[in-house]
């Protein structure tokens, strides 16, 4: 990798470490890429598994991948709002 100034748009560190790869090949994971460091990427990846645990998503299904998309968003770019997990409703989650 070249080096380059980068700037994480979530966090601002001085000096972050970027990601070495496109974490999926989607406009979005472009993105991430571009702006994102590996310390929120690996944020995400702990949140991303708690929405997926708590709304027992199935990724299978169109509109779960969607709503992880919105939330990856929200968390990283602080576009849109975030689902809560409110774990007193633990259990009694539908989709």
């Amino acid at each position: 990798m070249s080096e380059s100034v980068f700037a994480c748009v979530r966090c601002d560190r001085e000096s972050p470490v970027p990601l070495e790869q496109s974490p999926f090949p989607t406009k979005v994971g472009d993105r991430v890429l571009a702006e994102i460091c590996s310390e929120c990427w690996e944020e995400w990846k702990q949140r991303q598994m708690s929405l997926i645990n708590h709304y027992g998503l199935r990724l299978q299904d169109e509109r779960a991948r969607e709503f992880l998309y919105e939330n990856l968003r929200s968390f990283l770019f602080a576009e849109g709002a975030a689902a809560d997990i409110d774990t007193s409703q633990e259990g009694s989650v539908e989709w």
